[in-house]
């Protein structure tokens, strides 16, 4: 099988770049359809309608509530094709992000991204995650291409919640962790394709650039400025997690993290936070050296990500509800099948129950946990 790598035909990250977006358009259309929430238009609106007609573009805005689920996107096709749009534009975070995409791939339009938080690595992805309207994952859904461009302001993200960010570096540090294990499998990435080198770089500088600048970049975050650091960070959670992913390949946490969407008292936890925990299972599940995995738990609690069951808000998770998101995560088209040994619905729960003893026991003490 052929080595595939994927990837946005345009990416541009910096400073003060909302007010150039229209300059990022050429080519693509002139009458977009603009997905955003009602919260980011009461901050955005007035500025985009000022910066797209000043480029004699004429937008619509559609207003995203919920989930990025079936009846979200078919609305907000039907408001495309009604107002004659011709290019599909995302701004917000990862549910309007994969939304904007799906509209875009039903309509066989150009789709451009513009994300608000660095919270997923969602932006550079031609990947829909589609959840039923309740919140419980449905379907992948895998589109022709990645978004035509991708545009990063970061003087926007660094004025997100600082949470956001660390959710980020949640989701971009399993890329790693998954690529490697996708790479001793043998198995094939997420675009139908074996892993390239550079896909397999770019997802080892993810871990890298996090373990460099990951405190640093929330610190910056949480005094709402751009540095180097939060610069880098944008990029290794957008960018490099994004391409990393994709080509790289999903495994276990991205799987446990799905199967937790059937555990409501979970919904709430972002979806990063839910992959930082699920990667710490991951690391047992193929019983990682104690040196890798004290060094995933020191970053997590560096940076503010969860380690046991309590930081996801869930302290006591109904044991039933534990077993059904173990099988779910566990089903025969499930990536979790990408770990380079076979995996039952069982030893994941033991596993997940393994994680949570761990993370209680990590934060009370500093002592070895090797037998927990």
């Amino acid at each position: 099988m052929n080595e595939i790598l994927k990837s946005p035909s345009l990416y541009v990250q910096g400073p003060d770049l909302f007010d150039q977006l229209p300059l990022y358009f050429k080519g693509l259309g002139n009458h977009p359809l603009i997905l955003i929430s009602d919260g980011g238009a009461q901050r955005f609106r007035a500025r985009l309608e000022a910066s797209f007609s000043s480029a004699s573009f004429s937008c619509t805005f559609h207003t995203f509530v919920g989930e990025c689920c079936w009846e979200e996107i078919n609305q907000a096709a039907n408001h495309a094709k009604a107002t004659g749009s011709d290019v599909i534009v995302g701004i917000g975070g990862g549910k309007i992000l994969d939304t904007t995409k799906a509209v875009a791939y039903q309509l066989h339009l150009p789709v451009v991204i513009v994300p608000t938080a660095a919270s997923t690595d969602s932006p550079c992805s031609s990947l829909s995650v589609i959840y039923r309207p309740t919140g419980e994952f449905e379907q992948y859904l895998f589109l022709d291409h990645s978004p035509n461009a991708v545009l990063v302001d970061t003087s926007i993200i660094a004025k997100a919640p600082p949470s956001l960010l660390a959710a980020g570096m949640g989701d971009a540090m399993a890329t790693w962790f998954e690529a490697r294990a996708c790479q001793k499998s043998g198995s094939d990435n997420q675009v139908a394709g074996k892993p390239t080198q550079a896909a397999l770089a770019l997802a080892h500088l993810c871990w890298d650039l996090l373990q460099k600048n990951g405190v640093a970049a929330l610190e910056a975050a949480k005094q709402g400025i751009c540095t180097p650091a939060l610069e880098n960070i944008v990029e290794t959670n957008t960018y490099l997690s994004g391409v990393g992913f994709e080509s790289g390949g999903l495994a276990a946490a991205h799987a446990i993290q799905k199967g937790f969407s059937f555990i409501p008292a979970m919904h709430n936890a972002p979806h990063g936070c839910k992959v930082a925990f699920c990667t710490i299972v991951q690391l047992i599940l193929e019983h990682a050296p104690e040196m890798e995995l004290r060094q995933v738990l020191d970053f997590c609690i560096s940076v503010g990500l969860p380690i046991c069951f309590t930081d996801l808000g869930c302290p006591d998770p109904d044991l039933e509800l534990l077993r059904l998101s173990a099988e779910k995560a566990c089903v025969p088209s499930s990536t979790i099948h990408h770990l380079p040994f076979p995996i039952t619905s069982k030893e994941l729960l033991a596993a997940l129950l393994k994680a949570d003893s761990i993370g209680r026991s990590y934060h009370a003490s500093s002592l070895s946990f090797a037998e927990s």
